[in-house]
């Protein structure tokens, strides 16, 4: 199997999360700056084999779309014309900022190492990759 890269798309920073590649276990991958995503992921599906990708889509809490919804639209349009090959699909991405801060905690981490927002992003993009993966799994569930 191929593996599901999550990304958690943000003006400065961009945090990425992977599948293994029975697409499993969510795990973090890294943050690149967001200038130089086009280059990482061209590097990185040179290396790996992904199937799909998932955008973390910003919403607000009554569904309003976020000021930065615009710009990660364009970025998945562009993304679907570099790589039509893949699968792009948006996914809700509403409290992983928050998510991950508690993440954090929970972990033990030092209130200075909790302020690494690239961690942040990085921990963000895991969530929205682990939420996906349950969502097909609630989904299956439910037509059987």
């Amino acid at each position: 199997m191929s593996r599901l890269l999550a990304i958690d798309y943000g003006k400065k920073r961009t945090g990425i999360a992977v599948s293994d590649p029975l697409q499993l276990i969510a795990n973090g991958l890294t943050t690149v700056d967001t200038a130089g995503i086009f280059d990482f992921l061209r590097s990185y599906f040179e290396k790996e084999k992904v199937e799909k990708v998932i955008i973390g889509l910003p919403r607000q809490m009554n569904y309003e779309a976020s000021e930065n919804l615009p710009k990660i639209e364009q970025f998945a349009d562009q993304l679907r014309k570099l790589y039509p090959h893949l699968d792009v699909v948006c996914f809700d991405e509403r409290f992983t900022s928050k998510m991950a801060q508690q993440t954090m905690i929970d972990g033990g981490l030092k209130k200075k190492d909790r302020r690494n927002k690239a961690l942040i992003d990085e921990i963000s993009a895991t969530i929205i990759l682990q939420g996906y993966m349950e969502s097909l799994i609630y989904k299956k569930e439910r037509r059987q």
